[in-house]
């Protein structure tokens, strides 16, 4: 098939993964958990499955006529999808600072890592964990550093009251409790 009819540049960086954005001259701070995780990723694609793809991929082209190959196409296709998600985990664990939680256990400020549970005005009780941006879950109650909760959070103190601003509108909210990770007895 010719090259004209197909949907891929000529500059492959077009296709990368857009970074989520950090404030202006802020780090790209993660948790050691959400570091190793990045970097399980990480090897597991470059060692495990971008080589199965590759053997299927070889395999397929040594079938004869590629152009209606539909194992050959997809796997090229998945091969740019893992070669893609590579390049974005590099960039990210490039520019990563590791900022252990265990290390403010016991204390009642929030910073990086902690875990607060929050009141808000009508008296819904909610469980956060500020975390890393590449590691925020909020379905899991983790919550990116650079969020507005996490932003509102930051530097408080067990029973402060604080102004959340939220589009639309701006909301109070009450420390309730903080909490970090123990440290590893070793």
């Amino acid at each position: 098939m010719s090259k004209a009819f197909t949907k891929e540049s000529d500059n492959e960086d077009d296709d990368d993964l857009q970074l989520p954005p950090l404030p202006p001259g802020g780090k790209n701070y993660i948790t050691p958990t959400g570091f190793a995780t990045l970097r399980a990723e990480l090897k597991e694609l470059v060692e495990v499955e971008r080589p199965k793809i590759v053997d299927a991929v070889h395999w397929a082209a040594s079938n004869g006529d590629r152009s209606e190959n539909g194992d050959y196409l997809y796997g090229k296709k998945r091969l740019r999808e893992i070669d893609r998600r590579i390049r974005f985990l590099i960039k990210r664990l490039e520019i990563a600072v590791v900022a252990d939680p265990a290390l403010h256990h016991g204390h009642t400020q929030i910073f990086f890592g902690a875990s607060v549970t929050y009141v808000d005005e009508e008296s819904i009780e909610r469980t956060v964990r500020i975390v890393g941006i590449d590691e925020a879950n909020s379905a899991a109650g983790e919550v990116s550093w650079v969020s507005p909760i996490a932003r509102t959070l930051l530097k408080a103190f067990e029973g402060d009251v604080l102004k959340l601003v939220m589009p639309g509108r701006v909301s109070e909210v009450e420390v309730l409790r903080v909490s970090y990770p123990a440290p590893n007895e070793t």
